[in-house]
């Protein structure tokens, strides 16, 4: 492979890709030149003041948390994490952020949909949830019961290389209770993706081993040697992501043997190279990149720029401009028909989200005369679009499914 094509298929894995192809096509829609999607600009300032009232009624001192996976361990006055850590011995700090890598991490891959008839009932809590909040609570006592730890009950908040790669469909399956009543998509491709994880630590060992041990909690060291004076840019916590765990997702692609994660394919994104139609979103590797940034800064490093990282395009933040009106299908039989994540319809979708979230928290950060480093990205995402998406889903069905049906697998997307 000539070395300058090898460098352009390895530009597709940053978050500058992600945004500046998306940008590229809402500039298509902006021309009216899509196949699939009508772009209604207009409406945006709609979205805009949708997600405002969202942000100063979920949050009206106006401190607005990052969109992570630590906030669906929150429920009500409890967190179920703090309560759980506050069991376990006492560690270093390190160790602690290990262990909230190995959680995050986990959780973030068990988070694509679930489907509407799941759902999972704590235990220790009596809470029962479906989606985001019940994966959430079934991967929280998934790792606590130590099926993932090399020591088992011992040192149970542990993800190991071993117990990843050896991990079973029936084992998941039954740790997230399901049953003929209580169908949870995706069960055998999400077994089949940790046990790629365990297999990923173990081909990238300067990232994944310490001691001669392979555990995905080790990125937190190999992070540390990427600060300087204890400063990290953001966009560092996805690069790492992209290069140690990009292996991994069954429906990635490959370009010339290279693998380049989730992207999707677009006629509008046009290169004279391998690139050609590539439309990269990476939604999982950067969820999981937010969810990082708590762990790293609760051991004192200062996390910088984290608007390099991008919206995430999942169908809460795009179902809002869908349900909003600022994107109409041109063909309105295909919002009945299911639809595979890799068409390019779902691609024209998500990529547009994208692009449109940059707009909204622009819009957001001048209502509430806040920049980017008061009011990042991320905590807009939070506040915020993927709440008003969910909102906005259940007034226009009692279900709260998503504008586009998705025949999802429950990995990727």
């Amino acid at each position: 492979m000539i070395g300058n094509e090898q460098d352009q298929i390895l530009a597709l894995l940053s978050p500058e890709a992600v945004r500046h192809r998306c940008h590229e096509l809402l500039d298509a829609a902006k021309a009216a030149e899509l196949n699939h999607f009508t772009l209604h600009f207009e409406q945006l300032e709609a979205v805009t003041e949708l997600v405002l009232t969202e942000i100063r009624t979920n949050y009206p001192n106006g401190k607005v948390p990052f969109h992570s996976r630590w906030r669906h361990f929150e429920f009500g006055t409890r967190d179920l994490w703090a309560e759980l850590a506050a069991a376990l011995p006492v560690v270093t700090f390190g160790e602690d952020a290990r262990r909230q890598f190995d959680l995050a991490i986990i959780s973030v891959l068990l988070d694509a949909g679930a489907g509407l008839d799941w759902q999972y009932t704590d235990k220790k809590t009596s809470l029962t949830f479906g989606r985001s909040e019940g994966l959430a609570l079934a991967s929280l006592r998934f790792l606590e019961s130590g099926i993932l730890s090399r020591y088992g009950l011992d040192d149970p908040i542990r993800a190991d290389a071993g117990p990843l790669e050896r991990l079973g469909v029936e084992a998941l399956a039954d740790m997230f209770q399901v049953s003929a009543h209580n169908p949870l998509v995706g069960v055998t491709e999400r077994t089949s993706l940790l046990n790629r994880l365990g297999t990923a630590l173990k081909l990238t060992p300067d990232m994944f081993c310490k001691n001669g041990r392979f555990r995905l909690g080790h990125l937190y060291d190999y992070l540390l040697t990427k600060a300087k004076g204890n400063v990290l840019p953001a966009r560092e916590i996805l690069m790492a992501l992209l290069r140690g765990i990009n292996t991994i997702w069954p429906e990635g692609e490959r370009i010339a043997d290279i693998p380049v994660g989730d992207v999707g394919q677009h006629s509008k994104i046009i290169r004279t190279d391998s690139t050609n139609g590539i439309l990269p979103f990476h939604k999982l590797s950067q969820w999981m990149a937010y969810s990082l940034i708590e762990p790293l800064q609760n051991a004192g490093i200062k996390i910088t720029d984290l608007d390099a990282l991008t919206g995430l395009a999942e169908y809460r933040n795009g179902g809002l401009f869908i349900d909003a009106g600022v994107l109409t299908l041109k063909d309105v039989q295909a919002a009945a028909k299911m639809h595979h994540p890799k068409s390019e319809l779902v691609v024209e979708w998500r990529g547009l989200t994208v692009a449109l979230l940059d707009y909204v928290a622009a819009g957001v950060r001048l209502q509430t005369k806040d920049d980017a480093n008061s009011l990042p990205l991320a905590s807009v995402l939070q506040g915020g679009t993927w709440s008003a998406g969910r909102k906005i889903a259940t007034s226009h069905r009692a279900d709260g499914s998503p504008p586009i049906r998705l025949n999802s697998s429950g990995t990727i997307f």
